[in-house]
């Protein structure tokens, strides 16, 4: 449902980007939701995202999807960035 790219910055707190095309959903409420989805899981996990700066992606997926799948895939991504950058 998501892409994402993220690189480390040299500020003590996380920064993030967000793109959600209209590819996603003609309805400006739907791309909002899911915009807001995104900020608040990055909110919940900032503390893991110190230090990164991070673009997430939404496909056209993610516009017909819950919104409990799209917290659930969005946690998972945020741990998979931590361990991938955290490695690096």
């Amino acid at each position: 449902m998501f892409g994402v790219y993220a690189v480390s910055n040299p500020y003590p707190h996380g920064r993030l980007g967000i793109v959600v095309s209209r590819k996603v959903s003609a309805r400006a409420v739907v791309r909002n939701r899911i915009k807001r989805q995104i900020r608040e899981t990055f909110r919940r996990s900032q503390e893991i995202l110190a230090g990164l700066d991070v673009v997430v992606v939404a496909s056209p997926k993610a516009g017909t999807a819950p919104t409990a799948a799209l917290r659930t895939s969005l946690q998972k991504l945020w741990e998979k960035v931590e361990e991938l950058c955290r490695k690096s």
